[in-house]
């Protein structure tokens, strides 16, 4: 809009008073825009994207994204943004914007919100009762996507194929991962969803800031660091094999950034440098033989039955109870592919049950 200067100071006082109505308007509208998003259940969703004040205004459009299935442009500044399968909606929560849309979460949820206990103290924080939610359980519900009117859709974090990309993309444009599929680390699902809402200054000050957290809750437990660690996965019904996430794999990346390592054993065996799990024969126990402490999923009941194994009960770290068996469906055990929003709230938790292990290796 351009006014031109006039030399009277009331006409002045006007033309200022008519531009703050105006503006006042269009804020007013752009809240009124998503009363037409509705879910899949028949809930209509009553909030349009939500931005924390200071969303970069310098940021240059068109926005090339570039991932594992090409290129995405994005024209300009989405008013509109959803979400797909896991936690990347957790990253737009965190930089204050509330979805049009979002996948409901499909582990870890205690009640049928489908929502995790961060996700939902999130949408409390910022005022959203009644968030437009997919049910896709059985794969991507394309029709309530296309409901929700994206702008844009985020999966940087996700599992999605050639197809659902090229159908996602029908819609609005996609951010997809950038190599393969479930290996993002958090860093990359903050800075690449934020990017693509136009926000890449803030996703990247929001990583400084979880990074400065991680820092500062790990140097409370100095006896964690330089541990070697293993998460290795059993199952009391098949112990005649076990299966490791390496890495590569965002819950095994997170245990390094803890200070923590993965033993040479474990690291030879991975021939396939961008593999982000392992399966093995018992017979290869000996591998975690150099592992401090091990991590996976479990309860009690599996400790005892991994411990008694002729073979696996030969582990050191099993043998001592240098394990953190953490609850399969628990909101701890969701945490494990971690985002700004679930380290925040899980942390505390997460680090206790290490150090309870680290306790035993020399207890």
């Amino acid at each position: 809009m351009n006014i031109k200067r006039k030399n009277s100071l009331s006409t002045l006082i006007i033309l200022s008073l008519v531009l703050i109505i105006a503006l006042a308007g269009c804020s007013s509208n752009k809240s009124d825009s998503s009363t037409d998003s509705t879910a899949k259940t028949g809930d209509t969703a009553n909030t349009d994207t939500t931005t924390t004040e200071g969303t970069a205004s310098d940021t240059q459009y068109p926005i090339t994204i570039k991932h594992a299935f090409g290129e995405t442009v994005i024209p300009s500044k989405p008013e509109r943004v959803v979400t797909i399968q896991w936690a990347n909606h957790d990253v737009a929560l965190a930089l204050g914007v509330v979805p049009v849309g979002f996948s409901a979460a499909n582990y870890g949820v205690q009640d049928d919100s489908g929502l995790l206990p961060w996700t939902a103290d999130k949408l409390k924080e910022l005022g959203a009762d009644k968030p437009n939610i997919f049910q896709d359980t059985d794969g991507l519900d394309f029709e309530a996507i296309s409901d929700a009117n994206p702008d844009v859709i985020l999966a940087a974090y996700s599992g999605i194929t050639q197809e659902d990309y090229d159908t996602l993309s029908k819609i609005a444009p996609v951010v997809a991962y950038q190599s393969q599929p479930w290996v993002t680390t958090w860093r990359e699902q903050v800075l690449y969803n934020a990017k693509g809402m136009g926000m890449e200054r803030e996703g990247e000050q929001l990583i400084k800031d979880t990074e400065k957290l991680i820092a500062d809750k790990a140097s409370k437990y100095p006896n964690m660091k330089g541990k070697k660690v293993v998460w290795a996965n059993f199952s009391a019904t098949d112990l005649s094999k076990f299966h490791i996430y390496t890495p590569v794999d965002p819950r095994g990346s997170f245990l390094e950034e803890l200070g923590m390592e993965y033993p040479e054993s474990v690291t030879k065996q991975m021939t396939d440098a961008t593999s982000y799990s392992l399966n093995l024969s018992a017979e290869n126990a000996d591998l975690l033989n150099d592992a401090d402490i091990i991590i996976g999923y479990g309860d009690d009941s599996l400790y005892q039955a991994v411990k008694a194994d002729p073979l696996l009960g030969k582990i050191p770290a099993i043998q001592r109870g240098s394990v953190v068996f953490i609850g399969n469906g628990t909101p701890l055990a969701a945490s494990g592919n971690p985002n700004p929003l679930s380290i925040a709230y899980t942390i505390d938790e997460y680090l206790g049950l290490i150090d309870g292990a680290i306790s035993k290796i020399n207890g």
